[in-house]
This record gives C-alpha cells, sequence and structure tokens, in this order.
C-alpha cells in the first residue's frame, strides 16, 4: 500500500501549520466537525451510489508523514520545524461515521462524518473527495447502464481507457459494487476477488491466415468459455458461420459447451444481433450468448432493447471507466461545527446567494423513511445529532426550500433506519471489512428499495431529502443572525 499522507492540497498543509500555531500560542485545541456531501445526482440520475469507503478506511489506518515526506516539505521553505516535529508524530485520533459502500444517498446528505482536532480534519479532506468522489461517480454509472440492460449481464471493458491506472482498478471495483458482473481487468481480480473475463481481439483473427483456424484454434484451447469475435472481417457471411461450424464441432466432440457465443464490435448491433440469432438458432445453438461492445452506453443499451436487439451480455468500456456524460461527481467537505476540547459544538454555516450551496449547520445524522407495506423509501430525513425519529407517532416532513411542500407519515405506516455508522472510534477503525461481492448484494438490496420513478435514466422523480423542523430552525436562525 503506498503512503498517500501527502496526497493533499497544498492549502491543507499551510492552514494546518497555521493551526498547530494558533494553539502553540493560546493553549486551546479547537475540535472540529466535517461533512463530506454532494449537491447535484451525476449525469442527471435520481440517486447516486456511495463508494470507496475501503480505500478511505486504508488511507486513515496508513496516515503517517515518513522523513522522505518530511524532508521534502522542508525542502519547500513554507514550513517551520516546530510543525515538522509535530508531523512526525501525527495521526489520526478523531472519529469517522459513513454510510455504508453501495447505499443509494441523495444531494445534500453527509456521506461522511469527521470529527477530531481541526488539524486531522482538514488534512484528510482532497484525499476523501478525490477517492468518495471518484468512486461513487463510477458506481451510480455503473447502476445507470445495469437498469438499463434490465437483466442482462454488463461486463467493465474500460481499463484501457481510464485516466490512469488507479482510476482503471478502482473504476473497476466501483463497477461491481453498481451491479457488473465482472471486469477485464486482471489486477483487479487479484486485489478485490472480483469475476475477470473477455473474448479476444481482431488481432487474434488476423494473425491466423484464415477466421476459422483462428476460431478454431481458441475454441480447442478454451472449450467451456468461447466467445468469438465474429466482426473482423464479415459478421453475416464469415463470422457468425465460421463460428457456427466451430461450435459444431466442439459438440461432434463431445466437449460441453457450457459458455459459449459471439461478440459483435462494430455495425447495427440491433440488426446484426437479431439476424445472429436466428442463424445460430437455426443451427441449434438456442444458448448461445451474443456479446456486444462498441461505445456502448445507458441511452445505447436501452435503445437497441428497445427495438429488440438479442443482446445477452453487454461489454461497456470508455462511457463507464469515465462517466463519459458527466466526469465529475461534485462532493465537497465543509465545516459544520467547532469547539474547544471537552466543551459544546458550536455549530457553523457557510452562506452564499444560491440557495444550495448554503450549508446545514450542527452535528447531523440522517434517517431514511420507507413504506411499511412495500419497503420502498419515502424519503429521507437529515437531524441533529441529538434528535430520535420512529415510526410510533404520525410525522411531518417538508421540502427545506419549498415549505409549503409537506407529507404526513401515518404512525405505524413506516419504517426507520439511521444511515451513518461507526468507521472510526479515537482513531481506531471500528467499521467490518466485506469482500466486494457481499457490497454489491447490498448495493442491489439498496436499488430494489427504489421506485422504478427513481431509476428511470431521463427526469427520474426526485426523492425528497428533507429537514427536520430543530435543524431547519436553527438554519434559519444562524442566517438571519449572519446577515
Amino acid at each position: 500500500m503506498r503512503n498517500l499522507t501527502l496526497l493533499t492540497d497544498f492549502y491543507e498543509l499551510t492552514m494546518m501549520q497555521a493551526y498547530h500555531y494558533a494553539e502553540a500560542e493560546t493553549g486551546r485545541k479547537q475540535m472540529a466537525v466535517f461533512d463530506m456531501f454532494y449537491r447535484e445526482n451525476p449525469c442527471g440520475n435520481g440517486y447516486a451510489v456511495a463508494a470507496g469507503l475501503a480505500q478511505l478506511i486504508d488511507y486513515i489506518k496508513n496516515l503517517r508523514v515518513d522523513d522522505d515526506a518530511i524532508a521534502y516539505l522542508r525542502s519547500n521553505g513554507t514550513f517551520g520545524e516546530a510543525f515538522l516535529d509535530f508531523l512526525k508524530t501525527f495521526r489520526f485520533t478523531g472519529e469517522i461515521y459513513a454510510v455504508p459502500e453501495g447505499t443509494v444517498v441523495f444531494p445534500g446528505e453527509p456521506l461522511v462524518r469527521v470529527s477530531g482536532t481541526l488539524i486531522e480534519c482538514q488534512l484528510i479532506e482532497t484525499a476523501m473527495l478525490n477517492i468518495v468522489n471518484h468512486q461513487s461517480l463510477i458506481a451510480t454509472k455503473a447502476a445507470r447502464v445495469c437498469w438499463a440492460a434490465a437483466g442482462d449481464r454488463v461486463l467493465e471493458f474500460g481499463l484501457r481507457r481510464a485516466q490512469g491506472p488507479d482510476a482503471g482498478l478502482y473504476g473497476a471495483r466501483a463497477a461491481i459494487i453498481g451491479g457488473c458482473h465482472g471486469t477485464s481487468n486482471v489486477l483487479a481480480g487479484q486485489l478485490f476477488g472480483v469475476p475477470v473475463g473477455g473474448t479476444h481481439a481482431h488481432s487474434w483473427i488476423m494473425s491466423f491466415d484464415s477466421e476459422l483456424e483462428a476460431f478454431e484454434c481458441y475454441a480447442n484451447l478454451y472449450p467451456k468459455a468461447c466467445i468469438l469475435l465474429v466482426d473482423t472481417y464479415d459478421t453475416l457471411r464469415s463470422g457468425v458461420p465460421n463460428a457456427i461450424k466451430v461450435f459444431k464441432k466442439l459438440r461432434e466432440a463431445g466437449k460441453q459447451l457450457s459458455y459459449y457465443g459471439i461478440r459483435l464490435d462494430s455495425g447495427d448491433l440491433a440488426y446484426l444481433s437479431k439476424r445472429a440469432r436466428i442463424m445460430l438458432d437455426e443451427a441449434g445453438f438456442t444458448d448461445a450468448s451474443i456479446v456486444a461492445s462498441n461505445d456502448l452506453d445507458e441511452y445505447l443499451i436501452a435503445e437497441l432493447k428497445a427495438q429488440g436487439a438479442q443482446i445477452t451480455v453487454w461489454g461497456v468500456g470508455t462511457h463507464l471507466i469515465t462517466s463519459k456524460e458527466n466526469p465529475a461527481f461534485g462532493g465537497v467537505y465543509k465545516l459544520a461545527a467547532l469547539s474547544e476540547a471537552g466543551q459544546e459544538w458550536q455549530p457553523k454555516i457557510k452562506l452564499s446567494e444560491d440557495p444550495v450551496k448554503v450549508t446545514n449547520p450542527g452535528v447531523k445524522k440522517i434517517y431514511r423513511l420507507y413504506d411499511a407495506a412495500t419497503g420502498k423509501m419515502k424519503a429521507d430525513l437529515i437531524t441533529l445529532s441529538d434528535e430520535v425519529i420512529d415510526n410510533h407517532a404520525d410525522l411531518t416532513i417538508f421540502d427545506p426550500l419549498a415549505t409549503w411542500k409537506r407529507m404526513t407519515l401515518k404512525a405505524g405506516e413506516f419504517t426507520v433506519r439511521e444511515l451513518l455508522e461507526p468507521i472510526f472510534a479515537k482513531g481506531e477503525c471500528v467499521y467490518p471489512e466485506y469482500t466486494v461481492a457481499q457490497i454489491q448484494e447490498y448495493a442491489k438490496k439498496e436499488r430494489d428499495t427504489l421506485w422504478e420513478e427513481h431509476k428511470r435514466l431521463v427526469r427520474p422523480h426526485i426523492m425528497p431529502v428533507d429537514l427536520s423542523q430543530k435543524l431547519y430552525d436553527l438554519k434559519q436562525s444562524m442566517i438571519v443572525k449572519a446577515r
């Protein structure tokens, strides 16, 4: 594991030194609470999928400013010896709460809540945003692609188009969390225990004297996982007929065809897949898969399915691994409360001319409200940390920007779940380790609690994310006082 401690913006370190200097001058240690949240769902989606927590945990566990880092910072000429001495023994000692990876989340609600000394909370801002923003973006994009595929297998094929090795590696992991069935990324398979797979390239076909010879050689090597790329020369007049010849030879030789079929990587995928399906079926290969690739995204997949394309597996690369339509998640990290050690938290608020950028003050938590009859989400409610919400009484919630929009949930007709879970306590990780397969299954169950209207690709229904009356009143009083 690389030491990522200096994976930070320079101003985080200059602020840390200033905080350290102020503490030395005053003898008072400031404590802080920060929230990491985002303001707008990516890709016009109705929700996002939180991801990146596992790497964030590794980052926090390994926060160490080693001798090489100290020497580099000293050479910069900005940092004094007292601060560098402090960094030599720096460790994270605070608390972190977060939503579990795979959780369906919405704008404005804290995905991560950090509390500790102001210095340590400040240091981890940049790396946290880098990790959680990227992986949540790709997990959300994958969820959209998988929804469009409507139960078909989706494979992540984007490593060669990713924005560098880390983006390819952790993007593959996030894509699996978002619903993909496997990845072409071998290192991701090794590190994260996720399924890997693929077919072969056009160069394989071109390296032989004939397409048929190339198919035969490949099939003899991989009879139990034989997907043949059929569009190197002529899909319907050469590729598919030659693939059928090979499948017949395998069957006649008594070899089990457990997973086999063809891959289409160019042309009109709807027309070609329908024609290929007829040819395969007439030859007796009704269970042969038809895999498609070629710059696919959720919109094209949905359109191809609407046109009756006979594709059963989708290999999605560039548009998924880069989230090409919306390449940044936009999460932010804002101060929510301050105190001196041992004192009560004092809420803090950031104001803006743009109402959506006015932050929610104080130490907060999130309650998710479900319809008791269906198990589907009704709304999320952000409250102050000392509030308790249950389903034993009627609950009225309201839109914090359009307060006339109200909804009353009747006692017993809804259930309640608190989303933020403890990750670090007094600097020690208290969160269990989950496999990617376990996180993927949890993420699927999370998405199953969404109504279909929230999942559609274009103009989805917006899930209410409301403030408790107590939090709303605090926010309004702080706005009035500041103005």
